[in-house]
């Protein structure tokens, strides 16, 4: 299981590689790579997600340079690891922590 002592490992060592829709998105969504950096020496693994292919992945939330909650999408690939996505969580999907997921309405 992902670790976030792994993940800052990885960041410490510039092993950190941010995808091309990971870049277009952080873009369209004012998040920069200080603030990608920042959240994973500053966050927490609020969900992992083991089984994802091909590699495992898992989501921190941290806090951005500016002090703002983004929670960040990356994946494990063993000495190295890939931003998925990075966003600023609703309140409409997350509880007011941020780092717990709302039930889905049946």
């Amino acid at each position: 299981m992902t670790t976030i002592q792994d993940l800052r490992r990885y960041c410490k060592k510039d092993s950190v590689f941010i995808t091309n829709h990971a870049m277009e998105r952080c873009r369209e969504r004012g998040i920069t790579v200080k603030d990608i950096r920042s959240a994973i020496m500053s966050g927490e693994i609020i969900e992992n997600y083991p089984d994802d292919f091909p590699f495992p992945s898992c989501l921190v939330c941290g806090k951005s340079e500016k002090d703002t909650i983004i929670h960040i999408c990356m994946s494990d690939e063993g000495e190295s690891s890939k931003v998925i996505t990075a966003y600023f969580p609703s309140s409409e999907k997350w509880e007011s922590d941020l780092m717990t997921r709302k039930e889905a309405s049946k």
